[in-house]
């Protein structure tokens, strides 16, 4: 056992038995560096990365490697999930330094944290023109001890080089209906009209470019945005990224065709792909939507829900062949007309082998297929397929299953926390509302602390109902205020309001520049070589435009001046970077759609056992206003003061029957008693 042993994070755990006596990230591993006088190899990944795991089984496990690098470096492992700061800050590098970056990320520090030396997989062998693992860590010790002057030198420079990049996007003013027309324009020109999606390969689900989309649609009537979206999500659905028997997507297709996936399913693309569905079907009516939706949101509760009521971080994308006994990518997924046949039997194996795309030849490796839904399939009776589908996930239970990432990581819960309150509420399932709401309770049970002497805070990640020591950064505040806020307007439980608002003040507090600009980790977080701000999207919302979007739908709850100033300061970035990157900048597009439409505040107000209040309130979540706000409670008579919800205040019965308001811009439409009329005062502005 190395100094992994005792740590939460089950990706570090997964190292605990190496050879390689690692440190986790910690000043006194830079103390011992400084003590020997040897560098620091930094070694990040996460616990569903494939790549992570050849590397970790062809060196890190191997015997000689290990007491090489024991004997030259003091060598950190990083999970990039627990600590998001540390993982951006020196991706950034390696990316500065070589165009391009991944994980495993491999980087060499100095005693000082400063990169001198960066990578990502090395093979144990020269390979495909990239030198050996040992070669890399015999060419660096080489340097440290042959050079140090230079080895200094260059680790200087690259901290210089890293400080200039500082962003200056404070003085920019809010977006425009004409930056959002200029992103439209450039998202048209990269998207694939064949295919659908963005780019070539790898392709990966682009949740807050079609979020945008929609929005973008539901403020102009723009019908190209919406079929971009639209046949993007049909195709994902239709593909090998998605899972056609449990639902769920996998992280990225490795082929333009949305064919073969890179197999590992992360919470946070299945929440952001959950919600584009439900709002997509909310647009649309598309049956297909809807039951994408549905089946992804069941398969984040069946195979991601933790006992402690949170979702953890991930499914493995390797596993045990049944066949081989082999671990190999895939296996779990994988299908041949023969495995077909022994489940189903000759008649039902051969239709499943047409309807799912399975041929002889294999659109995977070794003669498998991943299962996909190929336009030109055979037509066939729903309840014969969905008997097939049965069969095919029961005999699919019985394989070794990928292991999963127990991790709760708060962000991504947050976002959890919002799509299955909003499938909840669409496809009238309480309980995916009721597990939208046990998460939420764990994490302001586990991961909020606001002991005394010391600042509040909210910590990134738990494992097994037990908080971990990383504290949370810009992304968890608003991911986590953005899924409070949507269950508020869900349930009516303004407890979930102000705990947004609590959440949302810490960021003001302790993550705002004088600019408005936005960091993502807090005035006193540690001390890395550089304070990460990165406005752009990765797999998942920034955490500055994710904050930019809860700020703004606090604001139209309350009424705050001081949150609906920081929104807009913060989406300055947008009007700098929405025509020029519109892919990487999704989400900060969507939340400026909101602000452009108010974005439109909504107040119903009723007798909870009342059936109109409850269609009232079903109209206000359905209408497809971007970013409009929604408060339902019981009426409060203007001498009853300020309830739970603010939007509230004042709202009363109109002839005795429950009543919607809805104000936008300062300026509110005549209350209404009729869901239809409701939901026509929410459709679109048209310009």
């Amino acid at each position: 056992m190395n100094r992994l042993a005792g740590v939460t994070s089950p990706y570090l755990l997964q190292h605990a038995d190496n050879p390689v006596d690692w440190w986790p990230w910690e000043p006194e591993a830079f103390e011992e560096a400084r003590r020997r006088n040897v560098p620091v190899l930094l070694s990040v990944g996460y616990s569903a990365c494939h790549w992570c795991h050849v590397m970790a089984h062809e060196s890190f496990e191997d015997e000689p490697t290990a007491a090489y690098m024991n004997e030259h470096f003091v060598n950190i492992k990083v999970d990039r999930e627990e600590r998001p700061d540390v993982d951006a800050v020196y991706m950034e590098a390696v990316q500065a330094a070589t165009g391009q970056g991944g994980w495993p990320m491999t980087v060499f520090l100095t005693t000082d944290a400063e990169p001198f030396y960066f990578g990502t997989y090395f093979p144990p062998e020269p390979r495909h023109g990239m030198p050996s693992f040992m070669q890399v860590l015999e060419g660096v010790r080489a340097a440290w001890v042959g050079r140090p002057e230079e080895v200094a030198e260059v680790a200087q420079k690259i901290v210089r080089d890293l400080a200039g990049r500082q962003l200056d996007y404070g003085k920019a003013g809010t977006p425009g209906a004409e930056e959002l027309a200029q992103a439209l324009l450039g998202l048209t020109r990269e998207y694939d009209a064949v295919r659908g999606g963005f780019g070539g390969a790898p392709k990966f689900p682009p949740s807050m470019v079609l979020e945008f989309l929609l929005r973008h649609h539901a403020r102009t009537g723009s019908e190209g945005a919406l079929q971009m979206a639209a046949d993007t999500c049909e195709a994902m659905a239709r593909g090998g990224i998605y899972d056609q028997l449990g639902g769920g997507f996998a992280r990225y297709s490795v082929d333009r065709d949305w064919v073969v996936p890179h197999f590992e399913k992360m919470l946070y693309d299945n929440a952001l792909l959950c919600r584009v569905y439900a709002h997509l079907w909310r647009a649309t009516g598309s049956e297909l939507a809807r039951r994408v939706a549905l089946e992804t949101a069941d398969f984040m509760v069946r195979e991601l829900r933790t006992a402690q009521g949170g979702f953890a971080s991930a499914l493995d994308a390797d596993s045990e062949d049944p066949l081989t006994g082999e671990h190999v990518e895939g296996a779990y997924y994988a299908w041949t007309p023969a495995r077909l046949r022994e489940v189903l039997g000759e008649d039902d194996g051969a239709l499943a082998a047409g309807y799912f795309g399975v041929t002889e030849e294999g659109t995977f490796e070794h003669g498998t297929s991943v299962l996909q839904l190929p336009q030109d399939g055979p037509a066939v009776d729903a309840e014969r397929i969905a008997g097939i589908r049965a069969r095919l996930l029961a005999a699919r239970a019985e394989r070794p299953a990928p292991g999963r990432d127990d991790k709760v990581v708060a962000a991504w819960n947050g976002l959890a926390i919002a799509a299955l309150a909003e499938c909840g509420a669409y496809f009238e399932r309480p309980d995916l509302v009721e597990r939208a709401t046990e998460a939420a309770d764990l994490l302001v049970r586990v991961h909020f602390d606001a002991a005394a002497g010391r600042a509040p805070r909210l910590s990134r990640t738990s494992k097994d109902g037990h908080v971990g020591a990383n504290a949370g950064v810009l992304e968890d505040y608003g991911d986590v205020a953005e899924g409070f806020l949507a269950l508020a307007a869900v349930t009516g439980e303004g407890v979930w309001l102000e705990f947004a608002g609590f959440l949302l003040d810490l960021v003001l507090d302790r993550f705002t520049a004088e600019d408005g600009s936005l960091y993502d980790t807090a005035h006193d977080a540690e001390k890395l070589i550089r304070r990460p701000q990165d406005p752009t999207d990765t797999a998942a919302p920034s955490g500055w435009t994710a904050a930019a979007g809860a700020l703004l739908s606090y604001a139209a709850h309350t009424g705050s001046q001081a949150h609906r100033t920081a929104a807009e300061q913060a989406l300055g970035v947008v009007q700098a970077l929405g025509p020029r990157v519109p892919r990487f900048i999704g989400h900060g597009l969507s939340v400026a759609e909101a602000l452009l439409d108010g974005p439109r505040e909504v107040a119903v107000v009723g007798h909870p056992e009342d059936p109109a209040r409850a269609a009232l309130h079903r109209a206000a979540l359905l209408g497809t206003a971007p970013g409009a706000v929604v408060a339902v409670g019981l009426p409060q008579p203007a001498e009853g003061g300020e309830g739970e919800f603010p939007l509230l205040a004042e709202r009363t019965l109109v002839r005795d029957l429950p009543a919607a308001y809805v104000c936008r811009h300062f300026v509110c439409a005549r209350p209404t008693t009729d869901p239809v009329e409701l939901a026509e005062q929410l459709g679109a502005v048209r310009p």
